[in-house]
C-alpha cells in the first residue's frame, strides 16, 4: 500500500500530448539536429490579478523561450526558457518574444543556431548561439526586419517568421500576416518572404510579397519536401460560414500552398489541420511546424487540453504533436489532432545518465535552471525542485533489455532528505526499488544509490515518486550485473 496522497498530473496513461505540462508552451517550432528533435515555443505563463486569480492570457508579458527536445517524441528533456526580450533578455531593445523559429547552420566551418521571434506584432528579432539550447546573443542589437524594411510597414502583423535553408546553403524567412480592413479578409496581402544573408542575421535585397494567400490570418511555416517548397499558414476567422463548403476550409485551420521556388509563386493546396476546437471543443488561435525525424513527417500545433485540465479556461496554451500522411503525389493528408500523440520511436536507454527532467509526464515537480550559465540566460542544464510528499514523474517505455538491473543511482542536492520509490507501469504498480536521498550540500551533488528489488525485463514505464522535500534532483541511472 502506498501511504501518501500523489500530486495530480495532468495527462492520463497512455497520452502523449501536451508534450510538457510543467510549463505552458505555444507557437512550436522544431529543429533537428543530431539525433534529436528540439521545441521551441513561446513562453505563456499565468497573469493574476491583484487577488492572486489567474487572468486571461494577453501575451503582453512573454519575454522567454521554452526549449525542450527528445530523441523518442515521448520523453522530453526540459532545457529551460531563453531569456529572449524585456530587462534580462538578450534582445533587451525588444519587449516580447512571440513565435519563435530556430535553424541551425554551418558557418566558416563551426555549426551555429540561430533564433528567429517576434517582438509583439512590429518586428521580428534573432540571436546567435553555439548550441540548440544556448547561451543565445543578440549580435545585431537591432531587428532583423522592422517598420523601417522596405515593404513591411504597413504590413499589420510584422510576426511569425519560419525559416527555411535550402539544399544549396540558401536561407530564407517568411512573415506577417492580419488583415489590413475587413474588405481584404480574403486576400490580405501581408505575407512577406526575403533571401536571408549568408550569415543569417541580415536581408538580402528587399522581402517580396507572397501573392494571393487565401484568407491569411498568421503562422508562416516553410518545408521542401521531393523537391517543392511548401509554405503553410493559418487561416483569418472572417472565413464566411457559407462558403466553408466551397473553399473546403473554415475559421482558423492550417492552410498549404506549393511551389517550385522558395520565394514563390504558392498555389494553394488545401487545409491540413483544423482548428483545435475541432477536436478539443476549445478554440483558440492555431499555430504549427511541420517537421521530418528519422524519416517520418509530424506536425507540432497547440491547444488548451493543459489549462483545461488544470481548471483553467484563459487562453494559455500547450504544445501537442501528431503524425503527417504524405502520399507519393506529394499531398498531405488531414492531420488529428489527438491526446494520444505519436508512438515513441525508439526504446528509452536506463542504462546510461539520465536526465532528472527528462520525463512522459510529471504531477507536482517543477524545473529550474542548473548551472551559472543556465541561471543567467534562462536556457542550458536543468534540475528538479519543487518537490515534496507524492510528487512523481514518469519516463516511458523504457528498455531493461535481458540484463539483469542491480543498482539504481540518483544525484541530489539540498539541505534536507527524502527517498525516490521507482514503481513499475503504473504509479500503482509493482515497486522496483527505494533510495534514501541524502544530500550533503545545496550546492554540490551527491549520488545515492540502492539495490534493485524487483528486477524487470523488457520495457517498462517508469514512475519515479518522491518523499521529503528541501532537494533537488539532478540524475539518474540504473546499472546492470556484469
Amino acid at each position: 500500500m502506498h501511504h501518501f496522497t500523489l500530486k495530480t498530473g495532468y495527462k492520463r496513461q497512455g497520452e502523449h500530448n501536451p508534450v510538457m505540462t510543467q510549463r505552458f508552451g505555444a507557437d512550436p517550432y522544431a529543429l533537428v539536429y543530431g539525433d534529436r528533435v528540439y521545441l521551441y515555443m513561446t513562453g505563456d505563463t499565468f497573469i493574476r490579478n491583484e487577488n492572486g486569480q489567474i487572468t486571461e492570457n494577453v501575451y503582453s508579458q512573454i519575454d522567454t523561450i521554452s526549449v525542450i527536445s527528445s530523441e523518442d517524441l515521448v520523453n522530453w528533456t526540459d532545457h529551460g526558457t531563453v531569456y529572449a526580450a524585456g530587462s534580462k533578455g538578450a534582445a533587451r531593445w525588444s519587449r516580447n518574444s512571440w513565435a519563435p523559429a530556430a535553424v541551425c547552420k554551418e558557418i566558416d566551418g563551426k555549426m551555429k543556431f540561430f533564433l528567429y521571434f517576434a517582438n509583439g506584432g512590429d518586428g521580428i528579432a534573432v540571436l546567435e548561439g553555439d548550441s540548440p539550447v544556448g547561451p543565445f546573443a543578440d549580435v545585431l542589437q537591432k531587428p532583423l526586419i522592422s517598420r523601417q524594411t522596405p515593404t513591411c510597414g504597413a504590413v499589420t502583423w510584422l510576426f511569425d517568421p519560419a525559416v527555411l535553408v535550402d539544399d544549396d546553403g540558401e536561407a530564407y524567412i517568411y512573415f506577417g500576416g492580419g488583415i489590413p480592413d475587413p474588405g481584404k479578409a480574403a486576400n490580405p496581402g501581408t505575407a512577406r518572404v526575403a533571401r536571408l544573408g549568408r550569415d543569417m542575421i541580415s536581408i538580402q535585397g528587399e522581402p517580396a510579397v507572397i501573392a494571393d494567400v487565401p484568407y491569411l490570418y498568421e503562422d508562416s511555416g516553410i518545408n521542401k519536401i521531393n523537391g517543392r517548397y511548401y509554405y503553410s499558414y493559418c487561416s483569418n476567422f472572417s472565413v464566411p460560414e457559407e462558403k466553408e463548403a466551397e473553399l473546403g476550409f473554415g475559421r482558423g485551420e492550417i492552410m498549404v500552398m506549393t511551389g517550385d521556388h522558395p520565394m514563390g509563386p504558392f498555389t494553394l493546396t488545401g487545409s491540413v489541420l483544423k482548428n483545435p476546437d475541432f477536436f478539443f471543443g476549445l478554440e483558440g488561435n492555431n499555430h504549427h511546424c511541420m517537421f521530418r525525424f528519422h524519416g517520418r513527417w509530424y506536425m507540432s500545433y497547440h491547444t488548451r487540453i493543459l489549462e483545461e485540465r488544470m481548471g483553467v479556461l484563459q487562453n494559455y496554451r500547450c504544445t501537442g504533436i501528431d503524425a503527417v500522411q504524405i502520399d507519393e503525389n506529394g499531398s498531405i493528408g488531414k492531420i488529428q489532432a489527438t491526446r494520444e500523440g505519436v508512438p515513441p520511436i525508439k526504446a528509452f536507454d536506463p542504462y546510461r545518465t539520465n536526465k532528472a527532467v527528462t520525463m512522459t509526464a510529471m504531477g507536482g515537480i517543477m524545473t529550474t535552471q542548473y548551472g551559472e550559465c543556465a541561471l543567467r540566460c534562462g536556457s542550458g542544464d536543468m534540475i528538479v525542485t519543487g518537490i515534496s510528499d507524492g510528487c512523481w514523474i514518469e519516463v516511458s517505455n523504457v528498455d531493461f533489455g535481458d540484463r539483469k538491473a542491480r543498482t539504481l543511482e540518483v544525484s541530489v542536492r539540498g539541505s534536507k532528505s527524502g527517498c525516490v520509490r521507482v514503481f513499475l507501469d503504473s504509479l500503482s504498480g509493482e515497486e522496483m526499488c527505494l533510495v534514501e536521498l541524502l544530500p550533503a550540500s545545496t550546492d554540490i551533488l551527491t549520488v545515492c544509490s540502492a539495490a534493485v528489488r524487483k528486477c524487470p525485463d523488457g520495457i517498462h514505464d517508469l514512475y519515479f515518486v518522491f518523499m521529503g522535500e528541501g532537494y533537488e534532483v539532478y540524475t539518474w541511472e540504473f546499472s546492470a550485473e556484469g
